[in-house]
């Protein structure tokens, strides 16, 4: 399957977390097998090489990142939201389009000196990999860039981050 018919199995559900937000969906993306293997091979090259390891975010960044990081022989750092990790390397609270959150990294999933590349759905308001790349930044590492399968260039994320590349299989 060519990358852009993957791309359209993304549902749109509106008013989803709350009114006026319009939810990406992935999950029929994840449901076909040929659409989820053009993704992530997209997402893989988006990595770059010089990456010692990936950073996923809690929920479906972990579905990507697991898969990429098979696919190129890379350990995934999984960022999970809190009260699910028994050891905690640091803490960032960050707004969202639609309310606050707060990420945590697990003690050790991190080493200091290492080149860690974000990979999560979508690309928002920036506030989830701003968080993650603050996590990865207090962990002595270094946050290469990110790759996402969606950005949503209306809400700005991209100029949240400082620099960071930024690759989207698709920008909305």
């Amino acid at each position: 399957m060519k990358l852009d018919e993957a791309l359209d199995l993304v549902a749109e559900v509106p008013d989803f977390p709350e009114p006026g937000v319009l939810f990406r969906d992935l999950t029929p993306l994840f449901g076909s097998a040929a659409g989820f293997a053009a993704v992530v091979d997209a997402l893989g090259e988006a990595v770059g090489d010089g990456v010692d390891r990936l950073a996923a975010v809690e929920a479906r960044g972990f579905v990507l990142a697991a898969a990429v990081g098979y696919a190129r022989g890379l350990g995934v750092a999984l960022v999970r939201k809190p009260g699910k990790l028994p050891s905690v390397a640091g803490r960032v609270d960050y707004a969202l389009e639609y309310g606050t959150a707060t990420l945590e990294l697990p003690s050790g999933s991190v080493a200091a000196g290492e080149r860690v590349a974000i990979v999560d759905d979508v690309l928002a308001t920036g506030g989830t990999v701003a968080a993650t790349a603050e996590l990865i930044k207090g962990a002595g590492a270094e946050a290469t860039g990110v790759a996402v399968v969606l950005e949503l260039a209306a809400l700005g994320g991209r100029a949240r981050l400082a620099g960071l590349p930024v690759h989207a299989l698709r920008t909305l």
